[in-house]
């Protein structure tokens, strides 16, 4: 715990000093550089491609990368091959000699992580795909999150027969995968819960996950207090890798994230996932719940690993009470994009993840701490009396959008088992529902400030995801499904959203821009769009309040600033609690 302590408070920018001038920075992350001489740290370090991470033999144990850092006065803690790298514990002066070293590609902190925080099905037409006999049945879906509880609604039918076929914890000095949080068990709910704790003639509503055949790896990440770091993540999403094959793992679900502080070519997180990606995993990521912070608009505040352009990163709307998805609103602290530092377009998409109810984790800290989000039992048994259910629980967040989307790409994978992670989010995108208000505006009943938000790429993506239209299409993607680059010029208060050349987006007039994001969501104004043999591009332009501001792309917001990610106001809000 002391080591996470150390690791906040660097973050956060409350340790100033000066280390050696002969640091290489361009190898070590921001918040690491003004690391005192003498300061212990918990760090990643990533090596080059080829770079032996294992001492064999007698030259072995006289030139290897882990003789280097003990050298330096460093502990070794693990190694993380999925990023050919290590974790370490180094003081500034280590750190700085380290990045000296010409097999070192970046020394990052062992950075924090926290989780990202019912009508949902009716709102994605789920009934579809069940009535289509599509559940996810035979799908793997790797859960790295604070555990899961046994719980009947994960049972294999009436069958006394977890769905939860593999369980590992990460949490140092903690072999326990139960969920003490409450926000893993919730989250598996949401994606595979089959609501058996809630049919039949006794009760008046039921509540199922989006895939309620599929299959739970829970590889436990986060303590009871939703703590972890990026090293048991990237551990997990390793042994998430490995037992691919054993389990049928499609889909891994990263319902959790922290800021970000460089490009995502040198973030370890986002190497992580991408590496799951490109073994064939479809990785489903929370945007973040920052939506609301200023002076950026909630602009700017997507999250670490959500800012990977890979990954298929999750908003979240507020189903509003209804079956209907027509009077459906974005939540407004789902995070926004583009991405800081790169300035990637996310999220990809929004899915229901306001006021959801799933599977309750009774004596977990979310569960015995915010009694008002336990649901009584006359909310859904006929007849039941109003104590609080130890069954099912409510919860707001990306979090909660985010294992929607996951049980989503369940069921239409296990109609086209064939389709790989990018023409999976490809699809996914381009029949998501992109109907939508210009804007809209909420008032916090405690602060009285309103929030107004535009429904434009940087905030609903590409779309409301939609099941039935996802499975009743036969489109498949020729490319990847990389997110576009946002590129601002002041000249003439445009955005322009340029493809990756290896992007399926405007091959055609099927993956036109407008055709997988929509006309609507570029904004007021006209789009243009033009083709070159290597990239294409559709501008934004129009709104030069929401575009020209200085706030959005001249400050240091943008580009990291320590009042972004080191603010308390930005982690400590209760949304996880169910704000709404």
């Amino acid at each position: 715990m002391k080591r996470f302590l150390a690791v906040l408070l660097i973050v956060t920018g409350t340790i100033v000093s000066a280390t050696s001038a002969y640091a290489d920075n361009t190898k070590i992350s921001p918040e690491l550089r003004n690391l005192p001489s003498n300061q212990q740290a918990q760090v990643i370090v990533q090596y080059a491609p080829g770079t032996q991470l294992t001492c064999t033999g007698l030259l072995g144990l006289l030139d290897c990368v882990l003789n280097d850092v003990v050298q330096l006065g460093g502990t070794i803690l693990g190694q993380l091959p999925l990023v050919n790298g290590l974790v370490a514990q180094l003081d500034g002066n280590g750190i700085v000699s380290l990045s000296n070293q010409s097999n070192v590609v970046y020394i990052s902190s062992d950075r924090p992580l926290a989780p990202s925080d019912t009508n949902a099905n009716v709102a994605i037409n789920t009934q579809f795909a069940w009535q289509s006999g599509y559940s996810g049945t035979g799908v793997g879906v790797a859960l790295i999150d604070s555990g899961v509880n046994n719980h009947p609604d994960l049972y294999q039918g009436i069958l006394p027969f977890s769905r939860v076929v593999y369980q590992q914890s990460f949490v140092p000095g903690n072999s326990s995968s139960a969920d003490q949080f409450g926000h893993g068990t919730h989250v598996a709910g949401l994606i595979a819960g089959d609501g058996l704790s809630s049919t039949g003639p006794f009760f008046s509503q039921t509540f199922k996950g989006v895939a309620p055949g599929a299959n739970i790896v829970n590889l436990r990440v986060l303590d009871q207090n939703g703590a972890g770091t990026d090293s048991l993540v990237i551990a997990a999403i390793n042994q998430a890798i490995s037992l691919k094959s054993r389990y049928n793992i499609r889909v891994i679900n990263l319902s959790l994230g922290r800021a970000v502080y460089e490009t995502y070519t040198l973030d370890p997180l986002c190497q992580a996932v991408e590496a799951a990606w490109k073994n064939g995993i479809v990785v489903v990521v929370a945007a973040g719940n920052n939506g609301r912070y200023q002076p950026t608009e909630g602009y700017t505040t997507v999250t670490s690993p959500g800012n990977d352009p890979y990954v298929l990163t999750v908003g979240a709307m507020k189903p509003m009470g209804t079956p209907t998805r027509t009077d459906d609103l974005i939540a407004s602290y789902s995070s926004k994009g583009p991405t800081v530092v790169d300035a990637v377009v996310k999220p990809d998409l929004v899915a229901p993840g306001n006021l959801l109810i799933s599977l309750a984790a009774p004596s977990s800290s979310l569960y015995t701490q915010n009694p008002g989000n336990q649901v009584p039992y006359t909310y859904y048994v006929n007849g039941g009396s109003s104590s609080p259910s130890s069954a099912y629980f409510t919860l707001s967040g990306t979090s909660m959008a985010t294992g929607v989307v996951s049980g989503v790409v369940a069921d239409l994978l296990q109609q086209n088992p064939r389709l790989t992670p990018d023409q999976v989010k490809a699809r996914l995108m381009l029949t998501a529902y992109k109907t939508f208000p210009q804007s809209s505006s909420t008032t916090d009943p405690t602060t009285g400030i309103t929030y107004t938000d535009q429904y434009d790429v940087f905030t609903v993506g590409a779309g409301y995801v939609d099941v039935e239209a996802a499975l009743n299409s036969s489109v498949v993607a020729k490319g990847t499904a990389m997110s576009p680059i946002a590129t601002f010029n002041s000249n003439t208060n445009e955005v322009t959203l340029t493809d990756d050349p290896s992007a399926v987006w405007n091959t055609s007039s099927t993956w036109s821009n407008t055709a997988v994001w929509g006309a609507s969501q570029f904004v007021t104004g006209a789009i243009t769009t033009s083709t070159g043999a290597t990239a294409s591009s559709s501008t934004l332009s129009g709104n030069q309040a929401l575009w020209g501001s200085q706030a959005l792309w001249g400050s240091q917001a943008l580009w990291g600033s320590q009042a972004l990610w080191g603010s308390q106001a930005l982690w400590g809000s209760n949304v996880a609690a169910g704000e709404n």
